[in-house]
């Protein structure tokens, strides 16, 4: 998710202008976390206005193309058979992405996939579920969405609300379906908890491209929602699996951030075993969450992944949440 400056000093602000957690609370507490923020400040607080964002189209290849807003992208492939898209932002944005999926051939939107359950990757279930689309997510994806969640990044949290019954998954799977659409065979693949607990990764074998979702971000380090089941080793074995599953000219569509190749999602595995080793080594010691922080175990990759002072801290103290927690 990206973010201004002026957006990450207001963020900021307004975490601490809450009750902080007692001294190592969040140590103790694995579900503990920072105030609890409405959509609307959160929306602020990312620096995300609807009404002024716009929505650009690169396209990969014929009939396949990636959508860029507020949230996570959204990948689309278009033909002779209809359209079918990974994700769909928000409902605020729905007639900006309409007009941008008309501009490159789409009359509506047959499917829509979501890559997992988070608001800024499936809100737009409660637009275009009523219009008719058919919705598919993986299994443990529609049971979220059947009821209220605390969405915790540790230092700051939201509650995403239960999805109405029209923005519901109409399809769900468990660990692989396939699609065979617009001459693309477009494989879904679950693998485990990592992000979340319902993962999906699609894979375009027809133009060789695959969206990742937020199991793969490439505009920062990952959120890892371990309150809600996701796993720092989980996404490690996800991104694996996938990068074992494409090849060296695969497009790699990440959750947020720019389109990839191949190269940078291996960069990704890597840099996230490394941490991940340097936080258990520090949990295994007796560290605290705090003292965790304060060694700085990911700082030679912070300005790679470009860290900030509201991201950073919530990366770490996911990572060590997923770690600590009983399993």
């Amino acid at each position: 998710m990206k973010k201004t400056i002026g957006s990450l000093a207001l963020a900021t602000a307004m975490v601490i202008s809450q009750p902080a957690l007692a001294h190592g609370e969040q140590t103790a507490k694995p579900d503990a976390h920072g105030p609890v923020m409405s959509a609307e400040q959160l929306y602020q607080a990312f620096g995300w206005d609807f009404e002024k964002a716009e929505i650009t189209t690169q396209k990969i290849d014929d009939g396949f193309y990636v959508l860029f807003g507020l949230g996570g992208n959204i990948a689309v492939s278009v033909g002779e058979d209809g359209t079918l898209i990974v994700d769909d932002q928000f409902p605020q944005l729905m007639p900006k992405i309409k007009a941008a999926l008309k501009e490159i051939g789409s009359e509506k939107v047959d499917f829509v996939i979501n890559t997992h359950w988070h608001f800024d990757h499936a809100d737009g279930n409660l637009a275009l579920g009523k219009q008719g689309s058919w919705i598919v997510s993986q299994s443990n994806s529609r049971a979220k969405m059947l009821g209220d969640h605390i969405i915790n990044f540790g230092p700051f949290a939201t509650e995403q609300k239960a999805y109405p019954k029209h923005a519901l998954s109409d399809i769900t799977f468990d660990d692989t379906m396939q699609f065979h659409i617009n001459d693309q065979k477009i494989e879904l693949l679950h693998v485990g908890p990592a992000h979340t607990t319902g993962d999906t990764a699609v894979i375009f074998r027809g133009v060789n491209a695959v969206h990742l979702g937020d199991v793969f971000n490439n505009s920062g380090y990952p959120f890892i929602d371990a309150d809600n089941g996701g796993d720092i080793a989980g996404m490690i074995a996800f991104c694996q699996a996938v990068h074992d599953a494409i090849d060296e000219d695969t497009i790699v569509v990440p959750g947020h951030g720019p389109v990839t190749d191949r190269a940078k999602l291996a960069r990704y595995i890597e840099v996230l075993t490394i941490i991940q080793g340097r936080v258990q080594a520090l949990i295994d010691e007796g560290k605290s969450l705090e003292q965790i922080m304060a060694a700085k175990p990911t700082a030679e990759f912070d300005t790679e992944f470009q860290a900030n002072a509201m991201m950073l801290p919530s990366f770490l103290s996911r990572v060590y949440v997923s770690l600590t927690r009983a399993k």
